[in-house]
């Protein structure tokens, strides 16, 4: 009989030598779904775009793709698209984003929606935005000191995040526009 009680648990040091793209929580491995299809990709740009906009001139954020988020030894996430402020650390993203946004896949939406939600909750992160590619849907979450607070679904309207150092906005429209069937 095999002991199923038995598992490994991986560090940050084991995470670094991996190939290929992982994302490790709570010491257990995540394998990323493979290469995102061109509509995820798309969005990701058309939200990063717009960001860096607002972002460019404010010296202290930067807008980050991919990049690994070291929340402690045995957990570190890699967000679609990351704000960070006053980062100094060159390797990783070392503390709590302004701004993350995850763009759901089927093989994703769980830990999205669930398991990182709550992990960006517990740091702090200032907004949570998913990214529903088939509904052509943004779900953002703006963290009042405590939890996140959903602020609503956005569609094709204009979200602005006003208690930022740097002032940004996010046009949902020009986000899904290229992807509605009457436009």
């Amino acid at each position: 009989m095999t002991n199923l009680a038995y598992t490994e648990h991986y560090t940050y040091n084991d995470y670094v030598k991996w190939e290929g793209d992982w994302e490790l929580i709570f010491g257990t491995a995540f394998a990323m779904a493979p290469a995102p299809v061109k509509k995820h990709q798309n969005l990701n740009v058309k939200i990063t775009t717009q960001l860096e906009e607002y972002f460019e001139e404010c010296s202290r954020c930067e807008v980050l793709i991919e990049e690994d988020y070291k929340i402690s030894d045995d957990t570190v996430l890699r967000p679609d698209i990351a704000v960070v402020c006053d980062d100094l650390n060159e390797t990783y993203i070392s503390k709590a984003p302004e701004i993350v946004v995850e763009i759901l896949s089927p093989s994703t939406a769980r830990r999205d929606e669930k398991v990182k939600f709550d992990l960006y909750e517990i740091e702090k992160v200032k907004y949570y935005i998913l990214v529903y590619p088939d509904d052509l849907k943004a779900k953002v979450f703006k963290h009042n000191g405590d939890r996140f607070i959903k602020e609503g679904d956005f569609f094709d309207e204009l979200y602005e995040f006003k208690d930022l150092e740097c002032k940004a906005k996010i046009d949902f429209n020009r986000v899904f526009r290229k992807y509605r069937k009457n436009d």
